[in-house]
This record gives structure tokens, sequence and C-alpha cells, in this order.
């Protein structure tokens, strides 16, 4: 018998576990032994304020990010096939999610190892639901091209798209560069596209608007810079 991966969700930010996770999530990671993370040194953190049955220097930490070569992943599934649980966690929010733990999911899903997601924040999900734009059909494209010309064109592609299909796009930023990405979409797009800024969300500091690009140009331009944040568009 193999054991089961658990994609165990993170909160967004600094706050506690019990505040922002289900009971039932707590009680699935405590009794784990064996966990892959993006960073152990902010996994430990995590997991000593969400509480586990065993002392943390008893735990089994493996790093997934994106350093780790592709080869390596064989070697964490290991328990796994050993017949051990696993929890796969992500710095924030969901597993797998925008996240490198994908591809281990996915070579468990080949080995036909069980995967359970469990229930916890989703900012891509979360900002979809608070911003007013079409939730019946929409798609996530990850991080857009960093240099200023390939990343219009980007933003155009997506625009034509969404206003071919009536699709939200949705997307992110490293946070040091939401103000160059906000600046982007207002240059690049057409002045009745709808935008929207999610921006810490479930944090105390969480801010969700929407306007229209003419609109957003004749504002102060949102404290977003270094803050989490989802940005959705819709033409």
């Amino acid at each position: 018998m193999t054991g089961t991966l658990f994609l165990i969700p993170v909160p967004l930010g600094p706050v506690s576990p019990q505040d922002n996770l289900h009971a039932g999530v707590l009680a699935c990671i405590r009794p784990l032994r064996h966990f892959v993370v993006e960073q152990a040194k902010t996994a430990r953190a995590f997991l000593k304020a969400a509480g586990t049955d065993l002392p943390l220097q008893e735990l089994q930490l493996e790093e997934l990010n994106e350093h780790t070569r592709a080869d390596a992943l064989d070697r964490l599934l290991a328990p796994l096939r050993e017949g051990h649980d696993v929890g796969l966690l992500s710095e924030a929010g969901c597993p797998a999610v925008a996240d490198p733990g994908a591809d281990l999911v996915a070579l468990a899903q080949r080995e036909n190892i069980r995967v359970v997601p469990l229930v916890g924040p989703s900012s891509l999900l979360l900002a979809l639901m608070a911003s007013g734009l079409n939730g019946q059909r929409f798609a996530f494209l990850g991080y857009l091209p960093a240099k200023d010309v390939d990343r219009n064109k980007a933003l155009r592609e997506l625009e034509s798209e969404s206003r071919k299909h009536r699709q939200t796009q949705l997307f992110i930023e490293t946070p040091y560069r939401n103000r160059a990405m906000f600046d982007a979409v207002l240059q690049a797009c057409q002045p009745a596209t709808r935008l929207c800024v999610a921006t810490d969300l479930t944090l105390p500091g969480e801010s969700v608007r929407t306007q229209t690009i003419a609109q957003w140009k004749k504002q102060t331009p949102p404290e977003i810079e270094r803050r989490p944040t989802v940005f959705l568009l819709l033409a």
C-alpha cells in the first residue's frame, strides 16, 4: 500500500493558521512526519504554529522549488511508495497552483498514488469572487513577460482574448514589480476594459477594487508595491 499525498494550504500572509485554516486541515497536519516544502525555514515556522504531534526536529522536510532538478522528483516520492503519508506545502495559498508542487502531484498521479487536496485560501478564486467580473469563464495566465515590449504585447493579446470570449483573465506579478505591471495595463489596454486589483487577500490590509481603465487613469494609483496582488481583466 502506498501513502497519501496531502495538499496542505497555507495562509496567504502572517496570520495564525488557527484563524485561517479549517480545523480538519490542522488535524490532518498533526500526525504527519514527511513533508515536501518550498522553503524549509518558513515551512517549519508554519508547522510550529499549526501544531504537530512530533517534535519539529523529528519531521522530515524535503525542498521542492524552482532550483530542484527534475531528476530529484522521483526521490521525493520515496516515502509515499513506502506507505507513509506526505504533506505538500506551498509558501502561501494552495499547493500545485502557480507552484512547483504541481510536478510532484503529476508524478504521484502517474503512479496511482492517492492525492487529497485540502480546503484553504486561494488568492485566485478569492480575487475572482470579489471582482464582479465573469466567474463563468476565466483563465489564469500566471506571470506575464517582464520586459516592457513583451509584456505590453501579452497584455494586448489577453485583452483581445477576453473580448472575443467574454473571459476574465487573471495574472500575477512579483510583488516588487506590481506598480510596473499596473502602469503597463493602463498603457496597453482600452479605456472600457475593466481591471480588478486584489491585494493582501485575507489579511488586515485587504483591498479589492474594480474599475475601467479610464477610471483608473483618473485616480491615485493603488498602494500595491511589495504586497501580494492578483490582477484581473475583462474587456
